[in-house]
C-alpha cells in the first residue's frame, strides 16, 4: 500500500509529486494524478483539501477507484512533469480540529453514558453527531463536553496506526469495523481507539476547545450541533459583538441583556395594543361618520396608502353599525388601486360579486369574496375617484 503525504504527516502543508496523468472528465472538469500528494480527498465524513498545483487552484479533490484526482482550475503547461502542491492550511487545519473534536466528544458519551454515535458531519458550520438514543439530559451535556475539555486540556498523544484484521483484538475499538484490509486507527492512549481514515492534529491540545450549541431529535435519534477549536473562537466573536450591539441598545450591562430586553418587549406589547385599540376607535369614528354620510344605502371613500387589512376593518364596522349600507372603499398604493365593497344584512338586492366583476377587468386585477363582502385590487389604470364611481354604477 502507498503511504499518501497526509497519511506520513498530516502537518505537511508543502510538497512536490510527479505528474502521473492529466484528464477531462465529462462534466468538463480538468484533474491530474500525482504519484504522491499530501491534499486530502473528501470520505469519512471528511472534506476535501483546497490549495495550490503550480499556482493553479485546486477546487475539489476525489478518490475515483485508485486515483486521487485534483481538479484545477484550469490545466497544466504542457511538459510540466513535477508540481510544488501548497494546502489551503486554515482549511485543512480547521478541519483536522474538527474531525479530532468529534472523536473526543463522542467518546466521551461513550465513556460516560454508553451512547454510541451513528453519523457525522463536518459542513461549514458547526459539526454534527447523531447519538444513537432518543433524549439527551442537559447534565449529560455537560458532563460530555466536561470530560471533552479535559482530555484536550491534558494535550494527550493523537496517534495512528496501520493494522491487520487479526491484530484488532488487542485495541478497544469504540465501535466495530466495516472494512477487513488497510485498516488504520486513530488513537488517543487510554480514552479512544477507532478506525479512520481521516486527518488529525498530533495532540489534544491541538484541538484547542469543545463547545456544544444545541441539539434537536432526529427520528428516533438525538443530534448534537458542536464547535471546536477556531471555530469556538469564531463564534464567541461574533456573539460579543452581537451582546455588546444589545447591550448599548437596552442601555444595560451584558450580563443584564436579556432581562432588560424582557422588559422592554413587556413594554413593547404594551404599546401595540394601546395602538391597536386607538386605531379601532378612530375606525370606529370613521365608520360613523361614513355611515351618516350614505346616500341612497351606499356611502363611499377613497384612502392613500391604507392596508387593505384597514379597508375589510372599516367596512365591516361600517355594516355592523348599519345594516341597511352598502360601503364602497377603495385605497391608494402607489401604482395599484385597492377596493372593499360590503353590504349590510338586511340589503340583499344586489350581490357585492356585481361590483368586483364590474371593475376588476378595468385594473386587470384579482380579487374574491361572498355576495356579502369582496375585495380586489389591480394596476393603477384610472384615479381612485374614477373606480369608486365605477362601483357605484352597480347600485
Amino acid at each position: 500500500m502507498q503511504m499518501l503525504f497526509y497519511y506520513q504527516d498530516a502537518m505537511v502543508r508543502e510538497f512536490s509529486a510527479t505528474v502521473v496523468k492529466q484528464g477531462i472528465e465529462k462534466d468538463g472538469r480538468t484533474f491530474i494524478v500525482l504519484d504522491n500528494t499530501a491534499f486530502y480527498p473528501t470520505g469519512g465524513g471528511q472534506p476535501h483539501d483546497t490549495g495550490t498545483l503550480n499556482g493553479i487552484t485546486v477546487v475539489n479533490v476525489e478518490k475515483v477507484a485508485d486515483e486521487i484526482r485534483h481538479y484545477i482550475a484550469e490545466a497544466l503547461p504542457d511538459g510540466v512533469d513535477i508540481v510544488k502542491g501548497v494546502l489551503d492550511w486554515d482549511r485543512r487545519f480547521d478541519h483536522m480540529q474538527q474531525h479530532a473534536g468529534q472523536h473526543i466528544l463522542t467518546a466521551a458519551f461513550v465513556e460516560l453514558f454508553d451512547y454510541q454515535t451513528v453519523s457525522f458531519h463536518l459542513g461549514r458550520g458547526a459539526v454534527t453527531i447523531d447519538l444513537d438514543v432518543e433524549n439527551v439530559s442537559e447534565s449529560e451535556l455537560v458532563a460530555a463536553e466536561a470530560l471533552a475539555n479535559k482530555i484536550i486540556l491534558e494535550n494527550r498523544p493523537i496517534e495512528t496506526k496501520w493494522v491487520t484484521e487479526d491484530e484488532l483484538a488487542q485495541y478497544n475499538l469504540r465501535k466495530a469495523l466495516s472494512v477487513t484490509d488497510e485498516i488504520r486507527l486513530v488513537i488517543i492512549p487510554d480514552f479512544d481507539n477507532n478506525g479512520c481514515g481521516g486527518t488529525h492534529p498530533t495532540s489534544t491540545g491541538q484541538v484547542s476547545a469543545i463547545k456544544i450549541m444545541s441539539i434537536e431529535k432526529q427520528k428516533r435519534k438525538v443530534r448534537v450541533h458542536f464547535l471546536c477549536g477556531g471555530r469556538v473562537l469564531s463564534e464567541l466573536h461574533w456573539r460579543k459583538n452581537e451582546l455588546s450591539q444589545a447591550a448599548k441598545i437596552a442601555n444595560a450591562p451584558e450580563n443584564e441583556v436579556a432581562n432588560s430586553v424582557t422588559k422592554l418587549l413587556t413594554v413593547q406589547k404594551g404599546l401595540e395594543k394601546a395602538l391597536e385599540e386607538a386605531k379601532n376607535q378612530l375606525l370606529a369614528c370613521e365608520a360613523l361618520d361614513l355611515t351618516e354620510a350614505a346616500t341612497d344605502g351606499v356611502t363611499g371613500a377613497i384612502y392613500e396608502e391604507r392596508s387593505i387589512q384597514e379597508l375589510q376593518k372599516l367596512a365591516r364596522i361600517i355594516v355592523a353599525e348599519d345594516a341597511n349600507v352598502v360601503a364602497l372603499l377603495v385605497g391608494n398604493h402607489g401604482d395599484k388601486l385597492q377596493f372593499v365593497a360590503a353590504r349590510g344584512a338586511n340589503v340583499d338586492s344586489v350581490s357585492m360579486k356585481d361590483v368586483s366583476t364590474a371593475v376588476l377587468p378595468l385594473l386587470n386585477g384579482k380579487g374574491g369574496g361572498s355576495d356579502a363582502f369582496v375585495q380586489g385590487g389591480g394596476k393603477q389604470t384610472m384615479t381612485g375617484a374614477e373606480l369608486l364611481e365605477k362601483m357605484k354604477e352597480v347600485f
